[in-house]
């Protein structure tokens, strides 16, 4: 047997495994979850109304704010689910479970990658919820294309490919879960002070560059583009170019933690 095949046999084993905990405390990830849900509902049916007339001017409705909320959710839900992954990685670290793991033969990448895959799957699973509450409610994408909404979850997944790379750094970096928990928090907050409630331009002039450079606004504004038609512009090199960063960044910043020789 290959050694590629060995490591992608142990990597499914691994994957499973992370999928069966994931199944047996779903409390963690619903906790997770609830944040963008509550935040969806709360700015459609409290602030709705308002924002809506905000960005669109007196003609608009609530379905207007609808439209232009849900991109930006869609990605919190991405960065709020892989809290969970920078949890479940501390946690294997601090029981003595990678010990064990040292010691068997086994591929030494298949325990991150296993965490890697089964976190991007529960990242698109969590979309697809987030995603049909919005419609449920009343978002629509009517004018785009199929090869527009493949291109919009593909980017979703690229984007949960590289914020569950970092994830994992900071779950291998943190002493205990309570401590992973506080370290992935930005992934969170960043999505605030992003494009996700309003645009950019209602910021003052000396927050925007912020929000507007940092990685959530790129991604938020390319998947709007994809969906509802607006001017994407340069946000989708600039998407494109910080999930590449930011996966090659979490994933050589986890190899190197991972292969640490333990104390």
């Amino acid at each position: 047997m290959s050694s590629l095949t060995l490591a992608a046999r142990d990597t499914t084993t691994m994957l499973r495994r992370n999928l069966l905990h994931a199944r047996r405390y779903p409390s963690l990830t619903l906790n997770l979850l609830l944040t963008p849900v509550m935040m969806l509902l709360l700015f459609v049916y409290i602030f709705g109304d308002v924002m809506s007339t905000g960005i669109g001017g007196a003609d608009a409705d609530r379905s207007d704010y609808i439209a232009y909320l849900v991109p930006g959710l869609l990605l919190m839900t991405v960065g709020s689910t892989t809290i969970g992954t920078a949890v479940s990685v501390s946690t294997d670290m601090t029981e003595g479970i990678i010990a064990r793991f040292r010691t068997m033969a086994i591929h030494r990448g298949s325990v991150l990658i296993g965490h890697v895959i089964g976190s991007v799957l529960q990242c698109v699973m969590s979309v697809i919820l987030v995603g049909a509450v919005a419609v449920a409610i009343g978002f629509r994408s009517t004018d785009a294309t199929a090869l527009e909404w493949l291109a919009a979850f593909a980017l979703l997944v690229l984007f949960a490919l590289a914020l569950t790379w970092i994830a994992v750094g900071m779950g291998l970096i943190s002493p205990n879960a309570e401590a992973a928990s506080n370290n992935a928090l930005p992934l969170i907050f960043l999505p605030l002070i992003s494009s996700t409630f309003v645009p950019l331009d209602a910021m003052p002039g000396w927050f925007r560059p912020i929000a507007e450079y940092q990685p959530f606004t790129p991604a938020i504004e390319t998947l709007r583009g994809l969906l509802l038609g607006t001017e994407i512009g340069h946000n989708g090199w600039l998407a494109l170019g910080w999930c590449l960063a930011l996966t090659t960044l979490g994933y050589f910043w986890s190899k190197a933690v991972f292969n640490r020789d333990p104390k």
